[in-house]
């Protein structure tokens, strides 16, 4: 089965590492220039542009133009579907970490036991 191309929707576009480094500049920093992210992210200016691009069309950022720059700003509620998504699953993440918690208190206690 061939992949989705990754404008089809947040969930696609966000599965590129790159990608959700340029989300996690702009929900930081707020509107940033393209050559402000070059720089941040040690990334071509092609490359940048080509991926906010797919942000953009998936609907993850907004453009505006300030002069001869073109600043972009997270659409934060375009994530909101992958959060609602996820959070069906945290009952299970919950569940683990609770367990490794029990069991790091237990082995703490059973080592004071041993050295007293």
């Amino acid at each position: 089965m061939p992949r989705a191309a990754t404008t089809t929707d947040v969930f696609n576009a966000i599965a590129e590492p790159r990608r959700r480094q340029i989300i996690e500049v702009l929900a930081r920093r707020g509107a940033v220039a393209v050559s402000a992210l070059v720089v941040t992210l040690g990334m071509p200016q092609p490359t940048v542009s080509k991926h906010l691009g797919v942000l953009r069309k998936v609907g993850l950022v907004s453009v505006t133009k300030q002069g001869q720059q073109r600043l972009y700003e997270l659409e934060a509620k375009e994530l909101k579907r992958v959060h609602d998504w996820t959070e069906r699953f945290e009952q299970h993440w919950s569940h683990q970490l609770d367990r490794i918690k029990q069991r790091a208190e237990r082995r703490a206690r059973d080592q004071r036991r041993s050295s007293n």
